[in-house]
């Protein structure tokens, strides 16, 4: 409740705004059955047509001062539940961003759409059903009772003694229901995932033929979740028959009590039709309550979830230092050091709960103006050394470095302000093409964009007819694989940076377009320190220094030639992907330039 109680003390305006309306609203509807009691005993009973017209203005007065309170309680209610809507999504993507891999991995990602927009759409709910159904009822029950009492002393006994019997009943449902809705979110969760992969994976389900086998794994998640709704829709049932059955004995209870009553001349007769309102209202009020309140033990389970991912202190975060320092003396922008710009001093890393490392004691430099490739087998670690650049994940042991500084030692901003990636998976934003290639530089102009079209091969943008207005599709699932990394390379090149890591970016390339990119690539960044992360060897002859790895320990460090001569494993690995005769020709280059 803190965490939600945080996200309401901004606008006390619109609380207060909200209880003064529910309190008017409340007043009108109770105050109504009063004045009517009042017109039946006086001005009926004296046959006084003015005290009737009189006591008919007083409802009517009532009747409208209550209707502009319930419509200023909805107004208030919604805009406060908006915002505070609003506020919470805000909260949980702004602490989603500042996560680690790692920490995606704990909660997952279904986990994350489910927090973000379901599970804050129940505390939206809770919050406004809390306000409409659940505040008016203590005070409508205290307020009723006290009129029935006033009336007869025995109506609000037997009032009272009803009120207690549904109270109860309301109060034991929603206790059954709570252990129910708990376990319910965690069935949406598991729906979610489902969902997502079975859609997202839809071609791979059909191109094997299991489309039988993800609907029964699809059937037994809804099945799962279907069951124990309808437990709770017969909790609810239960009770709601059980709240009629009540009332319909309340009302024929003070009918016969209100007729004993008015033959002893303890009360009059208009004052029955009082009570019978006062008792149907607070019945009313009382079952509206409790559908209310099945939804709060739901959404105390979503408060928890959102409150998991806003206090969740990412495992990987700026330092104090970094944190607090100010802009003149925090070390935002590294100085160059020398021609060095990114140095992995005996750096290794492991993953949370692994029992080895995954790299280890990797040293290497990567310096300006050269370019540095990667390459090894699946599974040898190529991508985490980009992602430990990037500080996605932190070395478990050694230093990175960035431009001379222990990138632990940098805010994440100012790390990435430095470097420009292109991911394994080539992702475009829903958008332009304009918009997608500005990610990383807003205020590039055309011509920029255009160049680094150009630079990286991707000619088929000037094709077509909306030339960089062109629209993207989520996901960019409107190219080509190929034009999807070569939009994804362009998008790299825009933002200008020390460091360009290309993480197998160049697979979905044909030979002429990656030889062609890569001699284009080799001018435009001749300023800046380049690292390409391979599986195909061709892609890395040129490179200025290779490092070989394999099983997350580095195998080889040098040229191509250099490798050829005296590196088993990047040989292998050579063999693997060359036809006889073209690693015969490298072999011989590489022993001619040995021997020279």
């Amino acid at each position: 409740m803190k965490t939600l109680l945080r996200f309401l003390r901004p606008y006390k305006l619109q609380t207060f705004g909200v209880l003064i309306a529910l309190a008017v609203n409340l007043a009108g509807v109770l105050l109504v059955p009063t004045i009517l009691a009042n017109m039946i005993n006086i001005g009926v009973s004296s046959r006084d047509f003015g005290f009737i017209l009189n006591q008919g203005g007083y409802m009517l007065v009532a009747a409208v001062v209550s209707g502009a309170g319930a419509f200023a309680c909805s107004y208030f209610c919604a805009d406060l539940v908006t915002k505070v809507g609003r506020d919470i999504r805000n909260a949980v993507y702004d602490a989603s961003l500042a996560f680690s891999g790692g920490d995606f991995e704990r909660f997952g990602t279904g986990s994350m759409i489910t927090r973000t927009l379901n599970d804050v759409n129940v505390i939206q709910m809770a919050i406004s059903i809390t306000i409409q159904m659940i505040l008016p009822v203590p005070f409508a029950m205290v307020i009723g009772i006290a009129l029935a009492w006033s009336v007869d002393y025995q109506m609000g006994m037997m009032l009272l003694s009803f009120v207690a019997v549904v109270a109860l009943i309301a109060v034991a449902s929603v206790k059954s229901a709570a252990r129910i809705f708990q376990r319910l979110q965690r069935f949406i969760d598991r729906m979610n995932v489902r969902l997502r992969e079975s859609i997202t994976g839809v071609r791979v389900i059909r191109a094997f033929g299991k489309e039988k086998t993800e609907q029964e794994s699809l059937d037994e998640a809804f099945s799962e979740y279907a069951t124990n709704a309808i437990r709770v829709n017969w909790i609810f049932a239960t009770f709601d028959c059980s709240a009629f059955f009540i009332m319909n004995i309340a009302e024929v209870a003070i009918l016969w009590l209100g007729g004993n009553r008015v033959g002893a001349y303890a009360m009059e007769i208009a004052s029955i039709s009082a009570c019978v309102e006062y008792a149907m209202m607070i019945l009313f009020f009382i079952m509206m309550a409790q559908i209310g309140a099945l939804m709060l033990p739901r959404a105390l389970v979503c408060i928890e979830r959102c409150r998991e991912v806003i206090e969740h202190a990412p495992s990987i975060a700026d330092g104090p230092e970094t944190a607090l320092a100010t802009a003149a003396d925090a070390p935002a922008a590294p100085a160059p050091a020398g021609d060095v710009v990114a140095h992995f001093g005996n750096a290794s890393f492991r993953f949370a709960d692994a029992d080895e490392d995954t790299l280890h004691h990797l040293n290497f430099l990567c310096r300006r103006g050269t370019t540095t490739a990667i390459i090894g087998p699946t599974g040898s670690g190529k991508s985490t050394i980009a992602k430990m650049l990037l500080r996605f994940h932190d070395v478990t042991d050694g230093t990175v470095e960035l431009c001379g500084t222990d990138v632990r030692e940098l805010t994440q901003h100012a790390l990435r302000e430095h470097i420009s990636y292109v991911p394994q998976k080539a992702w475009l934003f829903s958008g332009t093409i304009a918009d997608n290639l500005r990610y990383g530089a807003e205020d590039a102009t055309d011509e920029e964009l255009w160049h680094a079209i150009d630079v990286a091969q991707s000619g088929f943008v000037r094709e077509l007819p909306e030339g960089l207005g062109h629209r993207v599709a989520q996901g960019g699932t409107n190219f080509s694989g190929g034009q999807r990394q070569r939009l994804s390379i362009a998008r790299a090149l825009v933002k200008k940076a020390d460091l360009y890591i290309f993480d197998d970016s160049f697979s979905a390339l044909d030979f002429k377009t990656d030889a062609a990119l890569r001699h284009a690539l080799a001018e435009e960044v001749r300023d800046a320190a380049v690292l390409i992360i391979a599986q195909r060897i061709n892609t890395i002859l040129n490179a200025d220094q290779i490092v070989v790895l394999k099983d997350g320990c580095i195998q080889g460090l040098g040229t191509h030639e250099e490798l050829m001569r005296t590196c088993e494993a990047y040989r292998e690995i050579a063999r693997s992907q060359l036809r006889a005769e073209e690693l015969e020709a490298l072999m011989d280059d590489a022993n001619a330039k040995g021997g020279a």
